[in-house]
């Protein structure tokens, strides 16, 4: 009703305008009369159709006279004159008043039906909106027509119900896993704790031992919790973004794993230059931390680790290699995933870094690296190597210069 009221305010006010223009316009062309010099002048040419010597007062004279005859035939000319042009401007008036009017009427109704079609693929969308739920995310508007703002709208629509879906189809995914994850070690606790209740030859020894087992179960729920947190903070994004120095963070992280890589006979080469990214240092602390700790853990006895952190154009960037096992190029996404694993039975023990240090070992070590790399607006390249092992890139946005003037200029190269 409000479009229909607002095409009819605009049709009512553009055609008012377009009569008032008309009647001027007509009001000009219609014959002119005047007098000059006595003489009648009748027509927009100027033209002289009548005179008297006594001019226009010759038409009005005093009550005791009476006018010429040449005078009273140029009064009557004038007077008919006039008459003719007002009728015309009468009629003209009267006329388009009532054209006006009717096609007030009919604009009322073209009005409505133009609205109607305007707002009909809202209603579509709007109808779409309210009927699709969490539970059927896959249903579309799939609208139809030419290219317009319309379409766009319905299209743009679409592709938000799109990634809904699959953002929904992704939580319940990691629900379903986390869930799996969580029930194994609790299952194993409170079998621990049942057997060495039921266990009427119990003694201090074996109360000890299945204690121990309980609390290992303890630390793996606890490692699984962190892990996930840390994967949760990481695809909630970044609130405050800050200035570090990757390069400093990965040297932090190798120092952290120098034992671990001792203990597996790896050598890790280390190529750590400035790097200034912008971003949060405490996930970023926890990427390199994954990488590292991912590429020391799945490798093979005596391996290398190689590791490369630095500046190339304009863009900090760490790259994290290894020479573990064989991967196949097409089981490479899937290691990016929460709980996917490419070896189900690997599950290597947690390294020195402390419970939760990582989330490997419970299929999260990956895909936290992604979600902190998506949270940084960070580029992650991965690709297998033909001899063995994976090679990681991650590429930072370009962050200020503030500490490449200021930081660890020098580049330092870490055996072990």
């Amino acid at each position: 009703m409000r479009l229909t009221l607002l095409y009819v305010g605009l049709f009512l006010t553009s055609a008012a305008c377009l009569l008032t223009i008309t009647y001027f316009l007509v009001e000009q062309q219609l014959p002119q009369v005047t007098t000059s010099a006595g003489a009648v002048i009748m027509g927009r040419d100027g033209q002289v159709t009548g005179g008297s010597a006594s001019g226009t007062a010759a038409c009005s004279p005093a009550p005791d006279t009476l006018p010429a005859p040449a005078q009273a035939g140029t009064c009557q000319l004038q007077a008919v004159a006039v008459r003719a042009a007002s009728g015309t401007l009468n009629r003209l008036l009267i006329e388009s008043g009532v054209a006006l009017g009717i096609m007030a009427v009919v604009s009322v109704g073209l009005g409505w039906l133009m609205a109607g079609r305007v707002l009909r693929p809202l209603r579509t969308i709007t109808a779409a909106a309210r009927r699709i739920s969490a539970r059927n995310l896959h249903q579309r508007i799939g609208m139809t027509g030419p290219e317009d703002e319309l379409k766009e709208l319905g299209d743009t629509f679409d592709q938000l119900l799109g990634r809904l879906d699959a953002s929904f189809r992704a939580q319940r995914q990691f629900v379903a896993n986390a869930s799996h994850e969580l029930r194994t070690p609790l299952a194993r606790q409170r079998t621990v704790l049942e057997v060495a209740l039921r266990d009427r030859q119990t003694t201090n020894a074996s109360l000890r031992a299945a204690c121990e087992r309980a609390l290992a179960a303890g630390e793996q729920e606890e490692r699984l919790i962190a892990a996930m947190l840390t994967l949760a903070r990481g695809e909630r994004g970044l609130d405050v973004l800050e200035p570090f120095d990757l390069g400093a963070v990965t040297a932090d992280a190798l120092a952290a794993c120098h034992d671990d890589a001792v203990e597996r006979d790896l050598t890790v080469a280390a190529d750590l230059g400035t790097a200034t990214a912008m971003g949060d240092s405490g996930l970023a602390e926890r990427l390199v931390a994954n990488l590292t700790d991912n590429a020391i853990r799945y490798n093979k006895p005596g391996g290398r680790v190689e590791i490369t952190a630095g500046t190339r154009e304009g863009r900090p960037f760490l790259a994290v290699a290894n020479t573990g096992p064989v991967i196949p190029p097409d089981q490479l996404p899937r290691l990016f995933q929460p709980f996917q694993r490419l070896d189900p039975a690997r599950t290597a023990r947690t390294g020195p870094g402390g419970p939760g240090s990582s989330g490997l070992g419970l299929g999260l070590g990956l895909a936290i690296v992604s979600a902190i790399a998506a949270a940084h607006g960070a580029e992650l390249r991965a690709v297998t190597q033909a001899a063995g092992g994976l090679r990681i890139e991650v590429w930072f946005p370009p962050g200020p210069d503030r500490l490449a003037r200021t930081g660890r200029a020098e580049r330092t190269e870490v055996l072990v």
